[in-house]
Protein backbone atom coordinates (compact mmCIF):
# COMPACT_ATOMS: atom_id res chain seq x y z
CA UNK A 1 0.00 0.00 0.00
CA UNK A 2 1.55 3.27 -1.00
CA UNK A 3 1.22 6.69 0.60
CA UNK A 4 -1.45 8.03 -1.74
CA UNK A 5 -3.68 4.99 -1.25
CA UNK A 6 -3.44 5.41 2.51
CA UNK A 7 -4.41 9.09 2.27
CA UNK A 8 -7.27 8.26 -0.09
CA UNK A 9 -8.65 5.61 2.30
CA UNK A 10 -8.30 7.97 5.26
CA UNK A 11 -10.21 10.73 3.44
CA UNK A 12 -13.00 8.32 2.46
CA UNK A 13 -13.43 6.91 5.99
CA UNK A 14 -16.57 8.32 7.64
CA UNK A 15 -16.57 6.30 10.86
CA UNK A 16 -16.17 9.36 13.13
CA UNK A 17 -18.58 11.64 11.28
CA UNK A 18 -21.55 10.78 13.52
CA UNK A 19 -19.56 11.59 16.65
CA UNK A 20 -18.60 14.97 15.26
CA UNK A 21 -22.24 15.69 14.41
CA UNK A 22 -23.33 14.87 17.96
CA UNK A 23 -20.59 17.01 19.49
CA UNK A 24 -21.58 19.99 17.34
CA UNK A 25 -25.27 19.49 18.12
CA UNK A 26 -24.59 19.23 21.86
CA UNK A 27 -22.40 22.34 21.80
CA UNK A 28 -25.16 24.26 20.01
CA UNK A 29 -27.75 23.21 22.59
CA UNK A 30 -25.47 24.18 25.48
CA UNK A 31 -24.73 27.53 23.82
CA UNK A 32 -28.42 28.25 23.36
CA UNK A 33 -29.06 27.34 26.99
CA UNK A 34 -26.39 29.72 28.24
CA UNK A 35 -27.75 32.51 26.02
CA UNK A 36 -31.27 31.83 27.30
CA UNK A 37 -30.17 31.97 30.94
CA UNK A 38 -28.36 35.25 30.29
CA UNK A 39 -31.45 36.75 28.70
CA UNK A 40 -33.95 35.55 31.28
CA UNK A 41 -31.86 36.25 34.41
CA UNK A 42 -32.09 40.02 33.96
CA UNK A 43 -35.87 39.90 33.65
CA UNK A 44 -36.19 37.61 36.68
CA UNK A 45 -34.01 39.94 38.76
CA UNK A 46 -36.14 42.93 37.78
CA UNK A 47 -39.34 41.05 38.56
CA UNK A 48 -37.96 40.02 41.96
CA UNK A 49 -37.10 43.63 42.76
CA UNK A 50 -40.60 44.77 41.79
CA UNK A 51 -42.20 42.08 43.95
CA UNK A 52 -39.97 43.00 46.91
CA UNK A 53 -40.88 46.67 46.54
CA UNK A 54 -44.59 45.82 46.41
CA UNK A 55 -44.31 43.66 49.53
CA UNK A 56 -42.49 46.46 51.36
CA UNK A 57 -45.33 48.85 50.49
CA UNK A 58 -48.03 46.55 51.82
CA UNK A 59 -46.37 45.54 55.11
CA UNK A 60 -47.52 47.46 58.18
CA UNK A 61 -44.85 49.34 60.06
Amino acid sequence: MNFFTTIKNFAADESGAVTVDWVVLTAAIVGLGVALIGTISTSVDNLGDRIAAEIDLTLPE
